[in-house]
């Protein structure tokens, strides 16, 4: 032990607000990680799945006799092989594991099948047989909220109304329009896949990519009609996610071969059938009204908005309630009459998608302010400063808003980065519309430029009891030195969770040595879902509390050995120290003793139900981005190139500066994507383009220069201050890219993703 009058010796580790590198950056740009399409056992079969060819139809037979009776093939089965709870779904189990009298949609399960090789597997699929009778579907969501039920649940899954402040108040300048935002999928790199291997007791054991352990666990064991106990699921490798591996998708099939055939069984969709295999975002058809005073402060903002959930409920309630909550945008709005409907149709169903619900609703309101500033005759970003919310405004809910509301801040973040030079004739054709493939002539092309902020909720809302658990364990590493394990089931699927955990143990306890054991519902608590931007706080908020109590524990220790109480002992620079002696007792020395292991659950300030008029604190928090969008278009050909995209993005406190800009990175991508070249392409409910030859997604070659400033204003009660920042980036940047092309050619463009003929083609001059 040091003299008393010994200095600490303090060595810093890349706590919290540092550049901390990534745990698995290496091994994944190098390809060495593991993901879960790797998963291998000796002995394994393979699974296929059989889907429906039909939109909609009564399944009059299913006849796997010539499949069964195939050499190799070890299982075929159909919803009269399961045995417990015939359907599933994320909110209300609505949705069947195997079609057996009606098919809703486009690609719905009808049979699996294991087999020794994958070929046999899918010939095998392919020799079943069934009998169709097709029926009519209905594809339009406007029309199905009359049509006759296409489930025994309905046609409706929610309406919201929401009535805020005076229904009848009106204002001088009126502008109204219709929007309309296409279906996109959240087309990660790696598809579906897992591998579920039968345990002794009589379980499963799951290795599949996922975003919510414990939620698929109770899905799968109701429907396996076992304990949820004896279905184990581990986090395999996930090869992104973005909402859409938030429902199950192959996660029962599989768990009932394995048990059937009593072997490993694998699966991995292609990735056409992923596009069949998982949720999508919805496409919604949305109409405002914006009323202003002649100084143009907001008085009224009217809305309908109707998402097309497809054919099962999924999460469209959620993704509702925020498309109504958020309609208005991140503005003052005094009195509000918003109705928002989520649908069921015959087409692919939708759910969770980064930004979910607030996205599609940022392209209306966006438009709108755009229109509403020209009718006054105010620039566009002065309306949109001039009706900013601010700290303790009320949202259209009536909810105060007593957190960071950096609105203004995030714009002038935006608008502070330097515009880039114009475009030049010399400079290369790449950097035209159309690139190579179609370039634009130089004089053709016009450049404009656009704005855009968005406004969106943190973590879970409407009293929802969001909660997260982990465990943090220290014990003496390699050469005595302290190390740390946490255990949580937190997924990662690429946000960086697992740099942020291993960030706040070394701010908290000061040791260097963190690692994080595999993710899995057996041993801890639920840490739900990697969505909704909410894993920073809430399993952030899990660990910090659960290092708290491992100092604790240290101290009540220290205490012992020195024989004093309690409150003269204190936490200092990653040791125990007795500040009336100066004495102090590193961690390896409080260590010598065993470790010691802390588990906690934290829970965020209760949220409330919205009434019968849309009105409570129904939020835990909001975000706010702003993003600014620089376009060159070629009206003639109706092409568009991207050229910078500059943001503004409120961020709490920067845990990870690093990370953030790499958050903000991706998800400008898929605003520009939906922006200008995503969907999926739907001829009655047909899905025409399930591959990325057709579906388009943005290269490195599409992306723009982008350049970004974290707004950092500490958001109160959340841990370290720090708010969520995988949203954001989404939810304004296409917005912003439509502005720009309004700005460009003077067209309304209504619709995204624009599509070449909505500019070339479209009646109005340019």
């Amino acid at each position: 032990m040091p003299p008393a009058s010994a200095p600490a010796v303090t060595r810093r580790v890349p706590g919290v607000g540092t550049d901390a590198a990534r745990p698995d950056g290496v091994p994944k740009t190098r390809g060495e990680f593991a993901f879960s399409s790797d998963l291998w056992m000796d002995g394994m079969l393979w699974g296929k799945t059989l889907r429906s060819p039909h939109v909609s139809a009564r399944v009059l037979l299913v006849d796997a006799s010539a499949a069964r009776a195939m050499p190799g093939v070890r299982a075929v089965l159909t919803a009269a092989d399961v045995p417990g709870r015939q359907t599933y779904g994320l909110e209300v189990p609505d949705q069947p594991v195997f079609a057996s009298d009606v098919v809703r949609y486009h690609g719905e399960p009808i049979a699996a099948v294991a087999a020794e090789h994958p070929e046999t597997a899918r010939a095998a699929a392919e020799a079943i047989k069934v009998v169709y009778e097709p029926v009519d579907p209905v594809v339009d969501a406007e029309l199905a909220l009359d049509a006759p039920p296409l489930h025994p649940d309905g046609n409706l899954f929610r309406h919201l109304a929401i009535r805020h402040g005076d229904p009848g108040a009106s204002g001088d300048v009126v502008v109204e329009g219709r929007y309309e935002v296409g279906m996109q999928d959240q087309a990660f790199m790696g598809p579906e896949s897992g591998l579920a291997v039968p345990a002794e007791d009589g379980g499963v054991d799951l290795y599949i990519a996922t975003q919510w352990l414990h939620v698929d666990r109770d899905q799968i064991a109701a429907s396996l009609g076992m304990p949820a106990e004896r279905v184990r699921l581990h986090l395999a490798g996930v090869g992104g996610a973005f909402g859409g591996r938030e429902d199950v998708s192959l996660q029962i099939h599989l768990c009932l071969l394995a048990l059937s055939t009593g072997r490993p069984v694998k699966m991995v969709y292609s990735r056409d059938e992923s596009f069949f295999g998982h949720v999508h975002r919805h496409p919604a058809t949305m109409w405002f009204r914006h009323h202003a005073s002649r100084d143009g402060r907001l008085v009224k903002v009217e809305a309908r908005i109707v998402l097309d959930g497809g054919a099962y409920l999924s999460s469209s309630n959620a993704v509702v309630s925020n498309a109504a909550c958020f309609a208005p945008g991140p503005y003052k709005v005094p009195n509000a009459v918003i109705d928002g409907y989520a649908v069921r149709t015959n087409n692919p169903p939708c759910g969770a998608m980064r930004g979910f619900g607030a996205v599609q609703v940022c392209y209306g309101h966006e438009a709108q302010m755009d229109r509403l500033a020209d009718a006054l005759g105010i620039d566009r970003v002065e309306l949109r400063l001039r009706n900013a919310l601010e700290r303790f405004d009320r949202l259209v809910t009536g909810q105060v808003l007593t957190g960071a509301v950096p609105v203004r801040e995030c714009i002038a973040a935006a608008l502070a980065h330097p515009l880039p030079p114009p475009l030049s004739p010399s400079d290369p054709v790449l950097a035209r519309p159309g690139g190579a493939g179609l370039t634009a002539d130089h004089d053709d092309v016009r450049r404009g430029v656009g704005v855009a902020v968005s406004l969106k909720n943190v973590a879970y809302s409407e009293g929802f009891d969001d909660y997260a658990t982990a465990r943090v364990r220290l014990e003496a590493g390699v050469g005595g030195e302290p190390a740390a394990t946490v255990f949580a089931a937190t997924a990662e699927v690429g946000q960086g969770f697992v740099t942020i955990a291993q960030q706040i143990v070394r701010e908290e306890l000061g040791v260097a040595d963190v690692a994080l054991a595999p993710a899995g519902t057996t041993g801890i608590g639920s840490a739900g879902s990697s969505s909704a931007s909410r894993q920073t706080w809430m399993s952030g908020g899990a660990i910090q509390l659960a290092c708290a109590r491992l100092r604790r524990q240290l101290l009540a220790r220290a205490a012992g050995r020195w024989g004093c109480g309690g409150g003269s002992v204190e936490w200092d620079a990653g040791e125990a120290l007795r500040a009336e002696t100066g004495e102090r007792l590193s961690l390896a020395e409080l260590l010598t003793e065993g470790p010691v292991e802390a588990e906690q659950e934290y829970h965020h300030p209760p949220t409330k139900a919205l009434d019968a008029e849309g009105q409570g604190d129904a939020h835990l928090a909001v975000m706010v981005a702003a993003h600014r969008a620089v376009v060159d278009v070629d009206p003639g050909l109706g092409l568009v190139r991207v050229v910078q995209v500059t943001t503004g993005q409120d961020v709490g406190r920067a845990l990870n500066p690093t990370q953030i800009t790499g958050q903000i990175e991706g998800g400008i991508a898929q605003g520009i994507g939906l922006a200008v070249m995503e969907e999926i392409v739907l001829d009655q409910g047909r899905v025409r383009n399930p591959s990325f030859t057709d579906y388009l997604i943005p290269t490195t070659l599409d992306m723009p220069a982008v350049s970004a400033t974290l707004v950092e204003q500490p958001e109160p009660g959340a841990p370290y201050g720090a708010k969520g920042v995988g949203e954001p980036p989404t939810i304004s940047s296409g917005p912003a890219v439509l502005a720009a092309i309004r700005d460009a050619t003077g067209l309304p463009v209504t619709r995204a993703p624009v599509r070449p003929e909505d500019i070339a083609l479209s009646d109005r001059e340019v």
